[in-house]
């Protein structure tokens, strides 16, 4: 059996995955629906995928936090405590996250192998780069979108599908969260 692979990602309106500026984290736009509902996705049992520069990213942030920042939500401390699997030609371990190995070689083969090893869903939070190589090569079951009510058209960073192939969606799941966070799940198709 295959494992479902889901591409996880938080975004602005106008297709951003980060902000510069005054911008706060969540685009300043968390409720505690929002903070509820993330913790309950990741309290099922899977294993996380990153590409090196997300794990860079979501140490250095981790590491520069105190235990009441809002980096150190409940969900993240979950997500940081899931087995991992980071994809990477530049790292090498041990890394300091627990339970993560790194595994050198192409995306697209790491996660081919992953998805037919694992006995867990596998679920990616950001590495847009590798993430929209594993949707062109056909390997994401699920594109997971947490759309904020904000435009970002002047702060905005990390174009999400910047250079991506083009894809239908179809849409399996939504819902509202505290009254104006989108939540979109779709199961993407090359068209």
């Amino acid at each position: 059996m295959t494992a479902t692979y889901t591409f996880d990602l938080f975004s602005s309106l106008d297709g951003y995955g980060a902000v510069g500026g005054n911008w706060t984290g969540y685009w300043g736009k968390q409720g505690p629906e929002l903070l509820d509902h993330r913790l309950s996705l990741y309290a099922e049992e899977q294993r996380m995928v990153f590409g090196a520069n997300t794990y860079r990213a979501f140490a250095r942030m981790l590491a520069a936090s105190t235990e009441e920042s809002e980096v150190r939500d409940p969900w993240v401390t979950r997500m940081r405590n899931l087995p991992t699997t980071v994809v990477s030609t530049t790292l090498e371990g041990p890394l300091d996250w627990p339970d993560a190995t790194v595994v050198s070689g192409d995306a697209v083969d790491v996660v081919a192998r992953l998805k037919e090893e694992s006995e867990v869903p596998l679920r990616s939070h950001g590495s847009l780069s590798m993430n929209r190589a594993l949707m062109a090569a056909g390997l994401v079951d699920r594109l997971h979108v947490t759309l904020f009510p904000v435009i970002t058209g002047q702060t905005g960073l990390d174009p999400i599908f910047q250079d991506a192939a083009d894809f239908d969606l179809e849409l399996v799941e939504n819902r509202t969260l505290d009254g104006h966070i989108q939540e979109l799940i779709y199961r993407p198709t090359l068209h």
